[in-house]
């Protein structure tokens, strides 16, 4: 099966990411395979999946996400999920009110300094945080500016909260839970989540992982649409495959879909005039 394109799969909680890229790779027969946006294996929804030459475009898609978490209160865990051990409980606790909480939440909205949990996937001098963590090796989590454009409460009771979070590229939902209950002086974590949009992909539109095929596949260009179309002159196709520039009459831009006769020729970039080739199919 020599196929190229993006699926939009709809994750399970309990699998790793990596297990669905092999369980693609089975089906397609193929090692070109990748992901974009790593889920926890407890947290479920979209991934979205790369095969053969798409995955020269995975680093182009588009990297806001949309969540739906709910977060336990009167308990926290060393990972900030159910996954981690208990290292702090309230035994008798208020809950917080609607607008306690509302005020809580609008103070994560905008651009902030997060700093993600030890236990992820983030490297840290060439290996995985939550490899030093297991291993017991002590060391610093560094911080990282992320962008939230929204969070707004869809549903609260006397121990949980869920909300829906709408974000940037690099954002914990496990961080945001522990900073939120820290803000609220509550021990919290997060009980269970769901990535409802990855860029273009949305949850209604994703396939369970039984139902994938060739006919699942997604055209690479259909998967960039927040990048300008430019339409190249056909004489220009040549050089643009093999790398050298076309003088242009455009402002610059930073990645832009290039096409030729209606044909994805793959992403460029325009800069001081000219026309190069960053990524061709």
């Amino acid at each position: 099966m020599n196929s190229d394109g993006f699926i939009n799969l709809n994750k399970p909680s309990g699998m790793t990411s990596h297990d669905a890229v092999n369980h693609v790779r089975r089906i397609f027969s193929t090692r070109k395979v990748g992901h974009a946006g790593t889920l926890d294996p407890m947290a479920a929804g979209v991934l979205p999946i790369a095969i053969n030459r798409a995955t020269k475009f995975i680093e182009y898609l588009d990297g806001d996400k949309s969540y739906r978490a709910e977060i336990l209160f009167g308990v926290a865990t060393d990972s900030g999920d159910f996954e981690g051990s208990v290292i702090a409980r309230a035994e008798d606790f208020s809950p917080p009110t609607i607008e306690d909480l509302n005020a809580a939440l609008q103070s994560f909205v905008g651009e902030i300094e997060q700093t993600p949990p030890k236990f992820s996937a983030i490297k840290i001098h060439g290996r995985k945080a939550y490899d030093l963590v297991r291993k017991d090796i002590a060391f610093d989590m560094p911080s990282r500016r992320v962008k939230i454009y929204r969070l707004e409460l869809v549903a609260l009771d006397e121990t949980s909260a869920t909300i829906e979070i709408d974000c940037g590229k690099g954002t914990y939902v496990r961080s945001l839970a522990i900073d939120l209950g820290e803000r609220l002086n509550l021990p919290a974590t997060l009980k269970s989540l769901v990535r409802i949009r990855a860029g273009g992909f949305d949850l209604k539109d994703a396939l369970d992982i039984k139902n994938i095929g060739a006919d699942c596949l997604l055209p690479i260009e259909d998967c960039l649409r927040h990048l300008p179309r430019f339409e190249l002159d056909e004489r220009r196709v040549k050089a643009f495959m093999n790398g050298l520039p076309t003088t242009l009459r455009l402002a610059d831009e930073k990645s832009l879909r290039v096409f030729a006769g209606g044909k994805f020729l793959g992403v460029g970039r325009i800069e001081r005039g000219e026309l190069r080739a960053s990524k061709i199919v």
